[in-house]
């Protein structure tokens, strides 16, 4: 289990490296699971087994995951990031977007994902 970020905008970091672990409970790990996770567009999920199948349909799509943070803003215990994200198998994308994610502090000052809204920033997106 990789421990959990310490300051918010290190979150998506953190996501992208436990993604590249391809263990599913590393993954979970970063997440509160009484949030969302909105895994494709206009899907939102919420609870721990509905989070588990998301991150499992993520995880089937190989290759090495890589997540650019374009601005996180913080006030208090919530931070809201946005995210410019790619997963690729050598030189083939398999997948782009671009998402926002609100993170929350944890009482031992770790953040967690509370909202993952993978395709949230896209220009057309409407839910």
């Amino acid at each position: 289990m990789m421990n959990l970020p310490r300051r918010a905008e290190d979150a998506h970091a953190a996501l992208a490296a436990a993604f590249n672990t391809g263990d599913v409970a590393t993954v979970l790990n970063m997440y509160d699971t009484s949030g969302i996770i909105v895994p494709e567009p206009g899907k939102p999920v919420t609870g721990k087994a509905q989070f588990e199948e998301a991150v499992k349909a993520i995880l089937s799509i190989k290759g090495k995951m890589e997540i650019k943070t374009v601005y996180c803003m913080q006030t208090g215990n919530l931070a809201i990031g946005r995210s410019e994200w790619n997963i690729t198998d050598g030189n083939e994308v398999k997948i782009r977007a671009k998402g926002i994610e609100l993170m929350r502090q944890n009482e031992d000052g770790t953040w967690k994902i509370l909202i993952d809204h993978a395709f949230g920033a896209e220009v057309d997106l409407t839910s």
